[in-house]
């Protein structure tokens, strides 16, 4: 088994990290430094050619125990961010579970409906109907049998273009398990793309 490549930054192997919220919040040592312990915030911008690996609040030191409590307070840090993210979501917080979806089938097209994305491929702390609920409007992935696996969803809580792939959704929410709310911003959402189609077609028509 090839040896897993170490995870680096400047000269500091990344030991340990914890990820939560819009950050990872990351220890490194470095035993030939004589400051060989290191933490920070860690996380990625993408940008239009590239993606930026960025580190922020870095403290270096040759005390131990003082790094660990930096490490320490910024995971609190993180965590009362993502509490302070909780507080302002206005609907509830419920999960949706595979016994509430209708089990994905390749062979049938998602195109148009309501789906969940699978618990397990979010964060533990995003892991509730607010994240979840997407309306799929386009993509090879959303098509019956199709070889791609990109589909294009409208986040239902916020309004967000988000893409999944057909594998990390779980399947079409079943009516009866679909909040009352999710029903009328997919209808917006709905209402909204006729009237850009409408829209579009008209300036077409006038050229």
């Amino acid at each position: 088994m090839a040896e897993q490549e170490k995870r680096m930054t400047e000269n500091y192997e990344i030991t340990q990290s914890v990820r939560i919220g819009d950050r990872e919040v990351v220890f490194g040592i470095n035993p030939a430094s004589d400051k060989p312990y290191f933490c920070g915030l860690y996380h990625k911008r993408f940008e239009i050619i590239q993606t930026r690996e960025i580190y922020e609040g870095c403290v270096v030191s040759d005390n131990y125990v003082e790094i660990m409590e930096q490490f320490a307070a910024y995971v609190q840090k993180q965590c009362e961010k993502v509490r302070g993210e909780w507080a302002k979501v206005t609907v509830p917080r419920v999960r949706i579970t595979e016994e509430m979806c209708i089990s994905d089938d390749p062979f049938k097209s998602v195109y148009g409906k309501i789906v969940a994305v699978r618990l397990d491929m979010l964060r533990p702390e995003y892991r509730s109907a607010d994240q979840q609920l997407m309306l799929v409007d386009g993509g090879f992935g959303a098509s019956a049998s199709s070889r791609g696996g990109t589909c294009f969803c409208v986040n239902l809580y916020t309004g967000k273009n988000e893409c999944w792939q057909r594998y990390e959704i779980q399947g079409e929410v079943k009516p009866e398990f679909l909040p009352d709310w999710a029903k009328e911003r997919a209808a917006e959402i709905r209402q909204q793309q006729e009237e850009q189609k409408r829209r579009r077609k008209q300036s077409v028509q006038e050229r």
